[in-house]
């Protein structure tokens, strides 16, 4: 039998405390464990602060190259004389430019025409488009395919489109005269005429946008409680009450938002009237009569090669825009209040 060692600790001395033994030291793969970790956190937080940035980087480097630097650079060459032929070539004019706008008759005529044909395009078109969007409220048979449907025409080009009106609207032999025959109109001159030409291309902006903003409003109806309706058929509210007392109360945002966003399409307002008589071009018919400010620009500077006094009108139209904007803003802020006090 083998004799038992026991381990004994070591004497203390008098006076002398016993040593305490601390936490063992790490090993070397622990070290390199807690270094890994600690710089995986620190990439995770870096991560998480600057990847949004990153995402939304492109978008930022898109707009600055193709949205802030023309508007600078034309809000700079607004102040200049300078003409198509020799970009660079750049004369100090001041505000030139835009005094000569005021006193020029043919922006105003291209004005008037924006507000006439804008008024004439966008009320019959959202009216159309309430209507449309409250029938495909209901539940019908293939309403994929009619929603897929109103989309189409947004889905077609503008020179598509109005290549299509144009033989539509001929004198000679356009459909529509060729229709008015039969009701005992004569033939309209729907080209040289002002109301009637301004009435063509509002035609084609009814067209290509009525579904779009259809489909807008189906969507706003689609959200709104279904027992607010219940409620108004109970006291007794017919379709048409409960369209007029529940559906447009509801929809008063998105009205706004339509109104607002047809307001500003149709104050740039170009293709249409551009492609509507190909041999006027620019000028808007032969008497200027359906000539909007977006055409009126591109007189200006493509075919007068003005491009100073066209920078003055860009300017000019973007400060209107930013005018609809803020009336757009200060009647959100009202609606907004005015439910917030009606609610219960």
């Amino acid at each position: 039998m083998s004799p038992r060692h026991d381990t004994a600790a070591p004497p203390v001395k008098d006076g002398g405390a016993a040593p305490v033994r601390g936490p063992a030291a790490p090993a070397p793969q622990a070290q390199a464990e807690a270094k890994r970790r600690a710089r995986l956190s620190r990439r995770w937080q870096r991560d998480m602060r600057w990847s949004p940035y990153a995402f939304v980087s492109p978008f930022f480097l898109l707009f600055v190259a193709f949205g802030l630097f023309p508007l600078v650079y034309t809000g700079w060459a607004s102040l200049h004389t300078v003409e198509l032929t020799a970009p660079t070539d750049m004369e100090w004019a001041g505000l030139r430019n835009y005094t000569r706008i005021f006193d020029d008759d043919f922006f105003w005529n291209a004005a008037k025409n924006t507000l006439t044909i804008g008024v004439i395009s966008t009320v019959p078109q959202l009216m159309m488009a309430m209507g449309l969007a409250h029938i495909l409220n209901y539940k019908l048979r293939g309403s994929t395919f009619y929603r897929v449907a109103m989309l189409s025409p947004y889905a077609t080009s503008i020179a598509a489109a109005s290549l299509v009106f144009v033989l539509l609207f001929g004198r000679d032999y356009g459909m529509i005269n060729w229709a008015l025959h039969f009701v005992g109109v004569d033939a309209v001159d729907w080209q040289n005429d002002k109301w009637p030409s301004q009435i063509a291309v509002s035609s084609i902006v009814i067209w290509r946008w009525t579904g779009y903003n259809a489909l807008i409003y189906l969507a706003a109806m689609q959200a709104i409680p279904q027992d607010l309706y219940e409620s108004a058929a109970l006291d007794g509210a017919n379709r048409w009450q409960q369209f007029l007392h529940v559906t447009l109360p509801q929809l008063r945002p998105t009205i706004l938002f339509t109104t607002v966003v047809s307001t500003i399409g149709a104050s740039q307002l170009f293709g249409e009237p551009l492609l509507f008589d190909s041999i006027k071009g620019a000028s808007g018919g032969a008497n200027h009569q359906f000539q909007t400010l977006g055409v009126y620009l591109y007189e200006q500077g493509w075919v007068n090669q003005h491009l100073g006094r066209a920078s003055a009108i860009a300017w000019t139209m973007f400060l209107i825009l930013i005018l609809i904007g803020a009336v757009n803003y200060v009647i959100s802020r009202r609606l907004r209040a005015s439910s917030e006090e009606n609610r219960p």
